[in-house]
Parts: structure tokens; sequence; C-alpha cells
């Protein structure tokens, strides 16, 4: 079969796979997305909560039916999705209903939260837009379901277009694709949320990083990274700054130990340079919130509790307490460390390109740092650091393989030494 047979193929089984788990990957940011997205569509502030609680709380029935089909003491007890459903949209109601009555009726989404939570979502259009055509067509559980699946199969044929361009081969191309999927960043990218689209977005870049490091497309390459950049900003504007400033230094750098082609690395430089700047730059200008905004609801519990007063050394200390007990839970169980070096070592091996797969994955550490909570589920905030292992771990197999078919001088058997050796393969 051809090489794209090959990748929608794999592409159509990991689809087939998350027909297994239609409902319950949501969480409660996801009710802000859709209603979001519904209010977008041209539903009004009522149908759009109404829709919107409706789903969440269905999810939520079907989770819990779900938990006690496996709880071994109340397995055989009568199925409680009805009962926590019900009282599920009881309390998102009332939620609603006091923050309506409170004046907390602008924007686009409906007001689950105080108005100052909320505000961190408004400033986040491009996910709910991507929402819009599938929650219109398809309806909100089959809607959001299928926009996950394509954007997460989307990042898996991102990942080996960009092995690909590099001249790796298909079955490792394809082994990228897979990892994409199987890894936590796949399955991170299904829930209905931002990351999904912020990691596709992140690999658009990067195949353009790519694309430019092999000389194939220039003008492509550089236009995949300013594009993506500029629709990260409408996704996650933290995103575009994280990975302006990282794709900025991977190029100045690039740029001042490689001779050749250095006005291109100087440009990709000056693209991630002119995104972290314009990036602070708007968000003032449209009065985005601002970190101190951010810092204040993590430490606040979203606003349920007072402002804090020593904002930053409270902040300080709590992020020397996070990677302190995160690197104690990392150590415990080694998986990332061990796929984070692997990835490190097969990003070496192509220095230019793994200059910049380096800088995008550090984006996660970055996003991690800004919000230094370790109840977060999954490591979500941390998830594009799996983006290293995903490309690099492919480009040490490739490495290892090639090497493996370099030709060898070996004298077969009842060969004299004086006689020409056939090459071993």
């Amino acid at each position: 079969m051809r090489p794209r047979t090959w990748v929608l193929l794999l592409a159509a089984v990991f689809a087939v796979l998350q027909l297994a788990n239609v409902t319950g990957r949501d969480t409660p940011d996801t009710k802000n997305y859709l209603s979001y997205a519904l209010s977008l569509s041209g539903a009004s502030k009522h149908e759009a909560a109404t829709v919107t609680i409706d789903y969440y709380c269905a999810s939520r029935g079907e989770t819990a039916r779900r938990d006690q089909s496996v709880d071994v003491l109340a397995f055989h007890g009568k199925d409680p999705a009805a009962r926590v459903a019900k009282k599920c949209r009881a309390d998102q109601w009332r939620v609603v209903d006091a923050q309506l009555r409170a004046g907390n009726s602008g924007g686009f989404i409906t007001p689950f939260m105080p108005e100052r939570f909320m505000s961190i979502f408004e400033v986040r259009p491009g996910y709910p837009v991507f929402l819009v055509p599938f929650v219109t067509l398809l309806g909100p559980v089959w809607g959001l379901w299928t926009s996950s699946v394509v954007l997460t199969v989307a990042g898996g044929i991102l990942v080996f277009l960009i092995l690909r361009t590099l001249s790796v081969s298909v079955p490792i191309a394809l082994t990228g694709q897979a990892l994409y999927y199987v890894l936590p960043c796949g399955t991170t990218a299904m829930r209905p949320m931002t990351e999904g689209l912020m990691m596709a977005l992140t690999l658009a870049a990067l195949w353009g990083c790519a694309l430019v490091s092999t000389e194939r497309r220039t003008r492509a390459g550089l236009t995949l990274v300013g594009g993506s950049l500029l629709l990260l900003f409408t996704v996650k504007h933290s995103q575009a700054l994280f990975l302006g400033l990282c794709l900025a230094g991977a190029g100045a750098l690039v740029a001042v130990r490689r001779r050749e082609r250095r006005r291109e690395w100087a440009v990709v430089s000056g693209l991630g340079a002119a995104a972290a700047v314009g990036t602070l730059l708007v968000a003032g200008v449209l009065h985005y919130p601002s970190q101190t905004d951010s810092l204040q609801d993590l430490l606040t519990d979203h606003y349920a509790r007072p402002d804090r007063a020593r904002l930053w050394p409270e902040f300080l200390h709590l992020e020397a307490n996070f990677w302190l007990e995160w690197t104690r839970q990392q150590l415990w169980q080694p998986v990332l460390a061990a796929a984070l070096g692997a990835g490190l070592w097969g990003a070496l091996r192509r220095p230019v390109f793994g200059a910049f797969a380096i800088g995008a994955a550090f984006t996660g550490v970055l996003t991690q740092a800004a919000h230094p909570d370790i109840s977060v589920w999954g490591g979500r905030l941390v998830v594009l650091v799996w983006l290293l292992p995903v490309v690099g771990v492919p480009l040490l197999l490739e490495s290892v393989v090639r090497g493996k078919a370099v030709a060898a001088p070996v004298p077969l058997p009842g060969q004299g030494l004086g006689e020409r050796a056939q090459p071993v393969r």
C-alpha cells in the first residue's frame, strides 16, 4: 500500500478505538468551551446553558454508572445515572442563576463561575470557533467526540509529515504517528479542551521548521510557522507567547552556530520574537487577563477566596514545592524521564531541527511552571513535553536502522584478505 494509505489506516483504527469512550472525557472546562461554541452558532444564553448543562450532567451520570458497575460493594445496586444527572443539573442551574442575578451576564459563555474566572475563557475563541460546525451538525455529544478525533488524528498525521520531511523511512514515520496516539499527548488531545488544537498547531509550526531545515519549500515552512503562531494566539495566547519565545531562542542559536542558511534561521527567530512581543502588546491593548490575574485565580481556588496580598512570594513558594513533589513522583514512575531521555537523544541526532523540537517541548514546562497545580488531571498542563519523544524516538530509531544498513567490508568465509569483501547490510 502507498504511505498515505497506511497513514489513513492507522488514523481509522485509532478513531474506531475511541468509540469505546464517546462520553466521559469532559472536564469542568468543557462546559465553557461548549457554551461558547453554542453562543457563536446563534443559540441564546438560555439555550446554550440548557444544552451545555444537559450534556455535562448526562456525562456525569454515565460516569457514575460505569464507576458503580465495577464497585465491589455496589455493583449490584440501582443504576445511579438518572439520580446523579438530576442532582448535577440542579447544582449547575443554582450556580448559573446566582451568577445571573449578580449581573454576570456578559460575554459568550454561560456564567458557571465568577466573572473574573470566566474572562480567562472568553479570550480563547479559537477552539469554540473550531467546534461550531461539529456541534451544529452533530449535536454536543457526537460533535465534541468527532472534533476531538479530528484534532488527534491531525496531530498524528502532522508527526508523520514532520518525520517524512526529515527523510525518515515510512515505517518509522508511522511509528511516530502511533506514538502520538498512544502516549499522553493523544489521550489529552481526545479531551474536549484546547490542548488538542494547541498541540496540532504547535506541530504545524514544527513542520514548518522541518521544511526550512531541509531546504524544501522554505517559504511554505516560514508561512506555516507564522500562521501557526497567529492561530495559537486565538486558541491560548500564553502558548503563542511561550512557543514564540522558544522558537526565537532556537532560531537564534542555530543561526549563530551554523554558517549555512543563517538568513532563514534569523527569519524563524524573528517570527518567534514577533509572536512573543505581539502577544504581550495585543493582550495588553485588548485587556486580556494578566499574569497577576492568573496567579490570583490559582492561589484563591478560582476566586473562591479573598485575593492574596503577598502574591509573588506565595507563588514562588508553591513553585518550589511543586517541582520538588513533581520530580519525586516522576522518579517513582520514571516513564516520562525515560521517554524524554530517548527523545532528547534522537533530537540531538538532527541538531538543527532538534533545537526547535526541544524548544516546542519546553513550552510544556513553561505552561506547568505558570500553573504549579499538582491536582490538575493527568499532567495536562505539561503534556507538550511528550512531543519530544513522539518526534525524537523515531529519529533515534532511524539513526540505529541506518547505522546497521551501512555497508561494512567483512570478509566472507574462505575469502582471502586480499580479495574484495562483500558488503553486509
